[in-house]
């Protein structure tokens, strides 16, 4: 069994007003991820994503795209301490 992590990530660029969120929800899962994604008011998406590593990882590299009418400049991350959640929500 893989190893399960949480990954906080911030994603910046046209990020927002163009269903980021709602298709990070999306990819997480089919990934079979939990967490959540929100906006920011500076203007970023912040996502946390909690899963197997692989998915996780798949996850990331997702983001580093995201969804057609997005562009994302930069996606810092850093990983968290294991938290429990029900599902992927969007706040």
């Amino acid at each position: 069994m893989q190893k399960k992590v949480c990954m906080h990530y911030f994603i910046s660029g046209k990020v927002q007003g163009v269903w980021f969120r709602a298709s990070t929800q999306d990819k997480a899962k089919e990934l079979g991820l939990t967490g959540w994604a929100r906006n920011l008011p500076d203007g970023r998406v912040e996502v946390l994503a909690c899963g197997e590593a692989g998915k996780v990882n798949a996850l990331h590299e997702w983001l580093k795209v995201g969804p057609e009418l997005a562009r994302v400049d930069d996606v810092i991350r850093e990983e968290m301490a294991w938290e429990v959640h029900e599902r992927f929500g969007v706040k």
